[in-house]
């Protein structure tokens, strides 16, 4: 039996999460997880700035030609991300803690990575 092909995309998503750990960790962010699995969610960093726990969600492009990655993170999205939120919040830092949601994007030029940071893309009703 062949061996499966690997799917591309797998790869430069790690590669881009990995890209994006550095720059946040540039920016001053602690990272203290990647690959937060809860609920049947997943949320791609969990980090720590100023006190706040800091939900990020990395996307990433090979083409300038698609739609710019901040732009991928619809209402759907955002509620697994809440809601590993929620879960990952009650279990490691109580629910008074302070949470945002930034997303990070990563262009890929020639190779190399290109991140930009959303700090706050969008907001959760915990209501």
């Amino acid at each position: 039996m062949a061996a499966a092909k690997k799917d591309p995309r797998h790869e430069r998503g790690r590669l881009s999460e990995d890209a994006a750990v550095r720059y946040l960790e540039q920016a001053g962010l602690r990272v203290l997880a990647r690959n937060v699995r809860l609920a049947g969610a997943e949320v791609d960093i969990v980090a720590e700035e100023l006190g706040a726990i800091v939900f990020v969600e990395v996307r990433s492009r090979s083409s300038p030609n698609f739609v710019h990655p901040f732009e991928t993170i619809g209402w759907r999205k955002q509620h697994r991300i809440a809601r590993v939120a929620a879960l990952w919040l009650a279990r490691n830092s109580g629910p008074h803690a302070r949470a945002r949601f930034d997303v990070v994007a990563v262009d890929w030029n020639e190779g190399r990575p290109i991140c930009q940071l959303l700090r706050a893309a969008f907001e959760v009703s915990w209501a």
